[in-house]
């Protein structure tokens, strides 16, 4: 994004300086002159200081060039994007958009049934209603055709989370013929049960509202309806009322969501991201809330801004950022403060809803460190990025593990069947964190790798993880102390077996592989194991 003034200078964002004799334009004058000045622009962004080339003159037409090459710089990105698969089919937009529709009329049966064991008036039964929300990426619309679908189940106060939630609504969700694979999650910090409609993995937690019924519409950041609510409802509701706060802050939601679409993919392909299921977020690294919140964040600061100066702007700001000062965004009525962050967060996010929480996170000096690298490496590649000879494919690289690991630890987890795999893994990811805390007591460092493998050489079903080591610390890791101390920290759980080994890079799967030619390091999900 650049800015005229009535002297035809132009300023420039300092994330998106260019060395303006790439451009080779007869436009662009250079003169002999301080290399280079500070100012602030009356009208520039809120944000840091603005740069210019003092020793540069620029013809009327200069300014009109450098908005329509950012204007082409953001329609190839959007066609990047849509190449990437990004985008939803409409197909696929109404299969969602039926499922949630089958989700709500499911929904409000039971809400109905509820009051009929609960001996409603039967006068009162009809008005008996409750509601479903979407949030996460389908709530802010940012989702793909692979995204699963996060609902929030809403009811009234004689609706209880443990008979009527977890049993009678249970119940009838087995019951249907399009429902598959239904597991309670009880025990998470956020209850909720999982299962697939019509094929679509959905999410659903639930909030109990001390109202007797609940419009379909209901507007959550309504105080009138947050009144008494227990902490367990709080926490459910916390990711709607994200969702909701963001959506109502940012300047532009078209413009935002195509931002949050490429970060999110950046985040993914370098192997800083996971959902909420996702052990990496355990670990420390963004989930969705996070980069939602980050990338809501620059669309306040370059509230006119275009999508690849946004792109170029995210990775500028965060990169000099001083952490661990929170990101926090403006709402217009509430003091903006840096004093209230939690102290054990490195790069604390705030929630934007009352009261005010931070987003959950779990980083540690190895993630903190990753995610620092992965800031600097983007902001390197995007600050050039009206060069003519710029292609978006180099900011979606993926992380060639590798090849910058010469050796990993291996984490082998195994069940006798299926079913059992998946109760032990979430148990051993839920405690991941305290493995890799160990392994960087002893090594200084250690990349947990988020990417999923099944070892098929292994008879049993089997998860396999790699996480790469500290390469100047190349002395033997001696596993079995780390093991077992690990090992102790998984009682009274479910149970399965568990390997862990040091390989080196060259003992990785074939396809586990760096391959420049191929897919450049990106180390495939469920990847069979050669």
């Amino acid at each position: 994004m650049a800015y005229a003034n009535r002297n035809q200078g132009v300023f420039i964002p300092y994330q998106q300086l260019v060395d303006l004799r790439s451009l080779n334009h007869p436009h662009v004058t250079f003169v002999h002159g301080p290399p280079i000045g500070l100012i602030n622009p009356r009208n520039g962004p809120v944000g840091p200081p603005q740069f210019v080339p003092i020793g540069v003159t620029f013809h009327r037409s200069f300014h009109e060039l450098l908005i329509r090459m950012e204007e082409e710089k953001s329609r190839s990105l959007l066609q990047f994007m849509a190449g990437e698969g990004l985008v939803p089919s409409p197909e696929e937009e109404i299969k969602r958009k039926n499922a949630i529709e089958k989700l709500k009329q499911i929904v409000m049966e039971w809400i109905k049934r509820v009051a009929c064991n609960r001996g409603l008036d039967e006068r009162h039964i009809p008005a008996a209603s409750a509601a479903v929300l979407t949030y996460g990426s389908y709530g802010l619309g940012v989702h793909n055709s692979e995204s699963d679908i996060d609902a929030l189940c809403v009811g009234p106060r004689f609706a209880t989370m443990g008979e009527d939630f977890f049993v009678v609504l249970h119940n009838m969700l087995t019951s249907r013929p399009e429902v598959s694979e239904v597991h309670c999650v009880k025990d998470a910090k956020v209850p909720l049960m999982r299962f697939k409609l019509d094929g679509i993995s959905i999410d659903l937690p639930y909030a109990q509202l001390k109202v007797m019924s609940v419009p379909e519409n209901v507007d959550i950041l309504n105080l009138y309806y947050l009144r008494n609510i227990d902490e367990t409802s709080w926490r459910s509701l916390s990711g709607v009322h994200a969702n909701k706060w963001i959506l109502r802050l940012i300047p532009n939601t078209k413009v935002f969501q195509s931002l949050l679409r490429c970060i999110k993919l950046w985040a993914k392909r370098r192997g800083v991201y996971g959902n909420v299921r996702a052990y990496s977020l355990l670990l420390g690294f963004f989930g969705g809330v996070h980069l939602a919140i980050l990338g809501a964040f620059i669309c306040q600061r370059y509230p006119n801004a275009r999508l690849s100066g946004l792109i170029s702007s995210f990775f500028g700001t965060f990169t000099f950022w001083d952490w661990p000062k929170p990101i926090i965004l403006q709402d217009g009525t509430l003091p903006i403060s840096g004093s209230a962050a939690e102290p054990r967060s490195f790069m604390p996010i705030r929630l934007p809803c009352r009261p005010h929480e931070y987003c959950h996170s779990n980083i540690t000096k190895s993630t903190f460190y990753r995610i620092r690298v992965e800031f600097l490496q983007g902001h390197t590649l995007t600050k050039d990025l009206l060069r003519p000879d710029f292609d978006w494919g180099c900011l979606f690289e993926p992380f060639p593990y590798a090849k910058k690991y010469t050796r990993f630890v291996k984490i082998c987890l195994s069940a006798s069947d299926q079913d059992e795999l998946g109760e032990w893994v979430g148990w051993v990811k839920s405690r991941f964190r305290s493995l890799l805390v160990k392994l960087e007591e002893i090594q200084g460092f250690c990349d947990p790798n988020p990417t999923e493998y099944v070892d098929v050489n292994v008879a049993e079903p089997n998860t396999v993880f790699y996480w790469g080591l500290q390469q100047e610390r190349s002395h033997f890791l001696d596993i079995k102390p780390v093991k077992d101390d690990f090992v102790k920290s998984l009682s009274n759980g479910p149970t399965g077996k568990i390997t862990l080994l040091v390989v080196q890079a060259s003992q990785l799967p074939k396809n586990a592989q760096f391959d420049s030619e191929s897919n450049k390091g990106y180390l495939n999900p469920n990847a069979n194991l050669n």
